[in-house]
C-alpha cells in the first residue's frame, strides 16, 4: 500500500529503478505474486448484486428501463469502489505504522498527523490496537520502509519494517484487514509467505535513491518473518513457517519466470495475423491432383487445400 520513490506503474506492473535517474528495471515482489492466478468472478457478482438490492433507487427504476440501465451500471462497479475505498484505508493504516517506527527511531516523522487522518475516516481503532500491539511485543524498530534488490533472479520490494523482537531480527509486512463478525481480525493470505520469504532472498537494501546507492542485504541470515495483520479490533501476528520457506521461494522463482515469459510474448509481436481466402482455381480440383499441397495469397500465409 506504500508509494516506494524507485517504484513506478508500468503496463507491465509495478517495476522498479535502481536510481531516481533510471528507467524500471525489474518487477516488484507483488507484480511478481500477481501473475498467480486468482477468480474474483463470485465476489465481484456478490458485490454488485448487494449494491443493486440496497439501492434506493430500484424501485422506481423498475418502470423505466433507463434508469435501470442506469442503477444497473452503477451497481456493476461496486467491487472497484469497494477495493479502492479499501485501498485508500490501507495507505493510511501503513503509513501511520511507519510514522510509529520512525518515532521511536528518533528521526523526522509525521506521527500526529497521521493518527488524524485515521480518526477523520472513523478508522482510529487501527491506530489504538496497532499501538498496544507494538508495546506488548516489545518492537524495536531497525529500518521501516526498506527497500531490496535481487538482482540474480531479477525482483524488487520495499519491507514495511525490520525490526528486534524478543531479540530476534524480524521481516514484518503489515496487512490491513477487516474484522469478522465474532469481532476477530480477518485471516492472513498465505501468499504473505512468498513476500516476506522474497524479501529475505534480496541481495542489496536501499541507501540513497537519488544517487543509485545500495549496500548488501545485511538481515538475509534466518530472521524471523511475520505478517502482521492489522484491525480495528485486534492486531495478529503469523509467523512464516520455516519448514515451507524452500517451496514458497521456488513459487515465486516460477510465477518470476511467467512476468517474464509474458513480457516476451507480449513484445514478440502480433499473435494472430489475418488470412484471406485463397485465389480462385481455374484448373482441377487439388483432391485430383496428389502433388497440390496449398495455395498462397497475397496477404497471407499458405492455406492448406
Amino acid at each position: 500500500m506504500t508509494a516506494p520513490l524507485l517504484a513506478h506503474a508500468t503496463p507491465h506492473g509495478r517495476m522498479y529503478a535502481r536510481s531516481t535517474s533510471e528507467q524500471p528495471a525489474v518487477p516488484s515482489i507483488t507484480t511478481v505474486i500477481s501473475q498467480l492466478p486468482s477468480s474474483l468472478g463470485g465476489w465481484y457478482g456478490h458485490m454488485a448484486a448487494t449494491a443493486l438490492a440496497k439501492d434506493p433507487r430500484l424501485p422506481g427504476a423498475l418502470g423505466n428501463p433507463a434508469e435501470l440501465r442506469t442503477t444497473v451500471r452503477d451497481a456493476s462497479s461496486a467491487a472497484e469502489r469497494y477495493r479502492d475505498v479499501a485501498a485508500l484505508r490501507g495507505t493510511r493504516v501503513h503509513h501511520y505504522c511507519e510514522q510509529v517506527a520512525l518515532r521511536a527511531l528518533g528521526r523526522p516523522e509525521t506521527l500526529d498527523a497521521a493518527r488524524l487522518a485515521l480518526e477523520e475516516n472513523g478508522e482510529q481503532g487501527f491506530a489504538q490496537r496497532f499501538d498496544e500491539w507494538w508495546d506488548l511485543y516489545d518492537v524495536r524498530p531497525v529500518e521501516p520502509e526498506i527497500t531490496v534488490w535481487n538482482a540474480a533472479l531479477g525482483y524488487a520490494g520495499t519491507l514495511d519494517l525490520v525490526a528486534t523482537i524478543g531479540g530476534r531480527t524480524c521481516l514484518i509486512d503489515y496487512k490491513t484487514k477487516n474484522t469478522d463478525r465474532d469481532g476477530f481480525v480477518k485471516a492472513l493470505d498465505d501468499k504473505v509467505v512468498m513476500q516476506l520469504v522474497a524479501g529475505m532472498k534480496a541481495e542489496e537494501s536501499l541507501v540513497d535513491p537519488e544517487k543509485g546507492q545500495w549496500r548488501p542485504w545485511a538481515h538475509g541470515d534466518q530472521p524471523l518473518l511475520l505478517g502482521v495483520a492489522v484491525g480495528q479490533t485486534e492486531v495478529r501476528a503469523m509467523r512464516a513457517n520455516p519448514a515451507v520457506l524452500r517451496n514458497h521461494w521456488l513459487r515465486f522463482c516460477a510465477l518470476r519466470r511467467a512476468w517474464e515469459a509474458g513480457l516476451e510474448a507480449e513484445e514478440a509481436g502480433r499473435a494472430l495475423l489475418p488470412v484471406g481466402p485463397p485465389p480462385a482455381r481455374t484448373g482441377s480440383h487439388p483432391a485430383s491432383n496428389p502433388g497440390s499441397t496449398g495455395t498462397t495469397d497475397s496477404t497471407g500465409p499458405a492455406v492448406p487445400a
